[in-house]
């Protein structure tokens, strides 16, 4: 008994005691700093830390909310949306940087530190901690432009192998991947060839069970924009796939699409509309529920896709609807989005999901399935649907301030709690 009590005064000392005499004096400049609202690393909390980090948007002088989409060169374009409330009500800023596919880690986060502290100057400057501030340019202007010897062209290429065995399993995978890719503003051209195989083997007693499946295909896209709402393009793919029973495929799909908000503003948000329709030439490895060993399909397919990223969350949805032109009744609808929205304070709401209708399986295997090919899922088995959803609940409560980083006994943040359901 004598030693628990001496154990409880010393978790006493360490967790209430301790940390009271340990408080540093009162930081008397960081009344007067910003109230930020937005997605901060620790990185960037170490790098500006003449702001005030917090936890909801409505304690916040301004939000930031930053996107990202995938360059042309494989890299990616990173946008901060600043928005002003309160006294800086009406004052907005958009910002960006790139970061280059052969960018290390520590100069992509250079570029983001530079990139936030830019934006924050103008709503700094009108605070008491304007006159703690020094601008300086450290590079000299130069005035030729090098010109680019690829022509916006960027290649790619992948090898991926993996080996895993024991007494009574071996798998073994093997993946290989080239592309080719041009992107402007006026073109968008995408080239790609892919393989894969895999294989496994099942002892169990005396019985040696394998599977087996492979795929190959090479795809390509060509996009021409036509204004900042329309463009035009297609695609075209030749391929196999043992598990989709297609000895050879050929696919061709010309199409148009209009997106009601202008694609500059495209990581901010989408509604695009897209119709293509074309043909595919299949040759199966065997004979389908159809009785067919060869065809050509004709087809169309309509998509819908919805993207907005806000100060209270975002969405992204996409309905898609295709059918053979020969038989309507051979169609597919699917469906699938995700749905994350700001409730109250500090409660976080996040939905995903998606559902298909089925109609289309042209290239089921006319014989009937084993187990063995069922269980591992070696062929394609016939359904009329097929769905999945999840969900998320997040809710913290607190100090509304969240500007210290304390990386000591693992990077884990303190204050608050979290809820969690999926």
């Amino acid at each position: 008994m004598k030693r628990l009590l001496t154990a409880v005064k010393l978790l006493l000392f360490f967790f209430l005691i301790l940390p009271e005499t340990a408080k540093a004096q009162p930081d008397t400049l960081r009344k007067d700093a910003l109230n930020v609202f937005m997605d901060a690393s620790d990185y960037i909390r170490k790098e500006i830390p003449y702001i005030n980090y917090v936890r909801d948007i409505r304690d916040a002088d301004l939000y930031i909310i930053n996107t990202s989409q995938r360059t042309g060169a494989g890299g990616y374009e990173f946008t901060y949306f600043i928005t002003g409330q309160k006294s800086f009500a009406g004052m907005r800023d958009t910002l960006s940087f790139i970061a280059n596919p052969d960018d290390t880690e520590e100069s992509r986060r250079q570029k983001e530190i530079n990139t936030l502290k830019m934006g924050l100057m103008r709503y700094v400057a009108k605070t008491p901690l304007a006159k703690y501030l020094r601008i300086t340019f450290s590079e000299p202007m130069s005035e030729t432009v090098s010109t680019d010897k690829w022509n916006s062209w960027v290649f790619r290429s992948s090898l991926n192998g993996y080996l895993n065995g024991r007494k009574t399993y071996k798998s073994t995978y093997f993946s290989g991947n080239i592309s080719a890719s041009r992107i402007t503003e006026d073109w968008k051209v995408n080239i790609n060839a892919r393989y894969y195989t895999d294989n496994s083997k099942y002892i169990i007693g005396d019985e040696v069970i394998k599977s087996h499946s492979d795929s190959k295909y090479l795809s390509s896209l060509i996009v021409k924009s036509i204004s900042d709402h329309w463009s035009i393009g297609g695609t075209a793919t030749a391929g196999s796939s043992s598990y989709n029973n297609k000895k050879f495929y050929l696919n061709f799909m010309p199409g148009i699409e209009y997106d009601l908000f202008p694609y500059s503003e495209s990581t901010r948000r989408q509604l695009r509309i897209l119709y293509s329709a074309g043909i595919n030439v299949v040759q199966y490895t065997d004979s389908t529920i159809y009785d067919k060993i060869k065809e050509n399909l004709w087809l169309h397919s309509l998509s819908a896709a919805y993207e907005v990223v806000q100060k209270w969350g975002s969405i992204d949805f996409t309905l898609t609807y295709s059918n053979y032109l020969h038989d309507w009744s051979k169609n597919n609808l699917a469906i699938d989005g995700s749905l994350s929205i700001r409730v109250a304070k500090g409660l976080n709401v996040t939905l995903g999901g998606g559902a298909s209708l089925i109609h289309d399986q042209l290239s089921l295997v006319k014989q009937n399935l084993s187990y063995d090919e069922i269980l591992l899922q070696r062929k394609e088995i016939a359904t009329q649907y097929e769905y999945f959803t999840s969900f998320g609940l997040t809710y913290t409560f607190g100090s509304i301030y969240n500007n210290v980083v304390n990386p000591r006994f693992g990077n884990s943040s303190g204050g608050g709690m979290m809820i969690i359901m999926r």
